[in-house]
């Protein structure tokens, strides 16, 4: 009869996870794979180690803990500190700006512009800020400085996490992005015309719209057509 019930209690524990879409990538390092998990929270796995960005938002239960922990900035969608303890393991590093640290104190700044070895990976933090979108006047609601974007090169393929931004000029000067997330909700980051004009700037060979909630999404596929960029849209708020 217990192990009847163990049986039962597991079962339901599985089915209670829910089905995650995973993305698969083959590099010259191996396969790499991403989950999406919601809003801006993303989980990366390849070359034996597991990168967690912006544990904010979602259900974790069930994933593995972080070898790394990227974080974009300190808004409440991108960074919660009680997820960030519940994925650090012994040994996990915490990469983010100068502003995560009010909150995790434990963190290592990775500042603007700056570049980082991580096992076979490499981190290149990428500004992430408003130019015209304004809480108030003189006031973006990502300042300059404040927010990290995130180029993850790996295998010979380089993947890039927007972070919450507009199109700006170190954005459309990236190169040879194979896959690119790109947020675009109003008023904090940019609408789908704004957000597909900045993709056709740097290129990505694939963009998934992301920190998308209550956007248009198809208005964002319809303003790439014909850039040669493919646009793959998922589910982040199942």
């Amino acid at each position: 009869m217990k192990i009847v019930v163990c049986l039962l209690l597991v079962t339901a524990a599985l089915a209670a996870q829910p089905k995650r879409p995973v993305e698969e990538f083959a590099t010259k390092g191996g396969l790499l794979k991403i989950t999406p998990i919601r809003h801006a929270s993303l989980m990366i796995e390849g070359g034996g180690q597991v990168i967690h960005v912006d544990p904010a938002q979602g259900n974790y239960e069930g994933l593995p803990p972080a070898d790394l922990i990227l974080i974009t900035h300190a808004h409440g969608d991108h960074l919660d500190p009680m997820i960030v303890a519940k994925l650090r393991k012994p040994g996990t590093l915490i990469l983010g700006p100068e502003v995560i640290l009010k909150a995790v104190p434990e963190a290592a700044v990775i500042p603007n512009g700056a570049a980082r070895d991580f096992g076979k990976w490499r981190i290149e933090a990428v500004p992430a800020y408003n130019i015209q979108r304004m809480r108030s006047p003189g006031q973006p609601y990502h300042p300059r400085g404040e927010g990290n974007g995130y180029v993850l090169s790996y295998g010979g393929s380089r993947f890039y996490v927007a972070g919450d931004t507009e199109g700006t000029p170190e954005m459309a000067a990236l190169k040879n992005i194979d896959v690119a997330f790109i947020p675009m909700n109003l008023p904090y980051t940019m609408s789908p015309e704004e957000a597909a004009e900045a993709v056709r700037a740097f290129k990505p060979k694939a963009v998934y719209p992301y920190h998308c909630r209550g956007t248009d999404l198809a208005a964002f596929a319809k303003a790439l057509a014909g850039s040669g960029v493919e646009v793959r849209i998922r589910d982040w708020y199942y």
